[in-house]
């Protein structure tokens, strides 16, 4: 069996960063999501916020305390949801096989990913810039050969860092492991585990499995696993990919419609590169462009094309036509994909009476 490659995807402190991004005045402030008013708790804060002791889940009260200068903004949940699903789009160009964990952070199974010669850590780097690129917020990556190892990884060098743990490593990274990293021990299980002497994951390692069990049953044998950098574990896709897309946002807008179309070309490419990658032989239902203009405006227009394998430049520029009317707009942004057909769904018209 070939060794698995899985990177943990962190956003750092991603309500407040999607919050400094947008208001860049809030960069150089400590700032708390949430935590306003008499009851409020603090979502997430920036590190500026966190020098000073505060906390996410932390009282507004407390916050402000240790941190007079505090500014508070309220969430904006709509918002962030909609940077997640940007930012877990780039995950999936790379690969199908991504577990989100809630909007800010993912597992991804980079095993069999051929691009970026096969190296995990090459391909960690890449989403990382590219997320800062077109998202606007930096994350942090693990990289291991399990999900476990990836997650501690990607907290190792937070903000904005990259860890890696390769397979010859893991044995001395986990010996020093404090208890407390391991998937599942919060506050009553670390005092149990100090009870017996048990501050690292090398001091679980020098007793006999029967130990661990018999003090903590099923997780016993859990903890015992992971202090030997074991995690079988697989990375679990709960969605189906209804879709697969390519956009490009440029430094500089493109002036015209005919600008567009020199640079469509290319992005047929990458799709086609993507659609192939993937082995894909799902049925393409609709093709679809995406325009944003200068002024933030976003327009899209799909139509239904069944019976095309590959689409080609010439199955987009009529589409392309249709939509941008107006050929002097500048173009900050363009985009171009395939929906598949969904075999699962009936297709037979349901009758109203029986």
């Amino acid at each position: 069996m070939s060794q698995r490659k899985i990177i943990h995807i962190d956003c750092d402190c991603f309500y407040a960063a999607v919050e400094m991004r947008d208001d860049p005045s809030l960069r150089d402030v400590p700032l708390a999501v949430g935590g306003d008013g008499g009851r409020g708790v603090v979502t997430t804060c920036n590190y500026k916020a966190r020098a000073f002791g505060v906390r996410s889940a932390m009282p507004g009260s407390e916050a402000r305390r240790l941190c007079p200068g505090l500014v508070t903004v309220p969430p904006d949940m709509a918002r962030y949801r909609a940077v997640s699903q940007q930012v877990m789009a780039i995950l999936r160009e790379m690969t199908d096989l991504v577990e989100p964990l809630s909007l800010d952070e993912a597992f991804l199974d980079v095993t069999d990913v051929s691009d970026c010669r096969g190296s995990a850590t090459l391909m960690a780097r890449k989403l990382r810039a590219r997320i800062l690129e077109e998202v606007g917020i930096t994350v942090s990556a693990g990289v291991a050969p399990n999900k476990f190892l990836a997650k501690i990884a990607s907290d190792w060098q937070k903000p904005d860092g990259l860890f890696v743990v390769r397979p010859e490593d893991v044995d001395a990274f986990v010996m020093e492991l404090p208890v407390e990293k391991l998937f599942g021990v919060g506050e009553v299980t670390a005092k149990k585990l100090y009870g017996l002497g048990i501050k690292t994951c090398g001091d679980i390692r020098a007793l006999a499995p029967e130990v661990m069990i018999d003090r903590f049953g099923k997780q016993g044998y859990r903890l015992y696993e992971m202090a030997h950098g074991r995690d079988e574990r697989s990375v679990v896709v709960s969605r189906v990919a209804k879709s697969v897309s390519v956009e490009r946002t440029f430094s500089q807008d493109l002036p015209d419609r005919a600008a567009c179309e020199t640079v469509m070309a290319s992005l047929v490419d990458d799709l086609t590169h993507r659609l192939t990658r993937k082995g894909r032989k799902k049925p393409i239902h609709k093709l679809f462009v995406k325009v944003r203009y200068s002024d933030f405006s976003t327009h899209t227009l799909e139509r239904v094309r069944e019976h095309i394998e590959l689409p080609a430049l010439d199955d987009y520029l009529p589409l392309f036509r249709e939509l941008v009317a107006e050929g002097d707009r500048p173009v900050r942004l363009l985009g171009m994909g395939v929906r598949f057909r969904n075999d699962d769904a009936p297709v037979t018209q349901l009758r109203l009476f029986d």
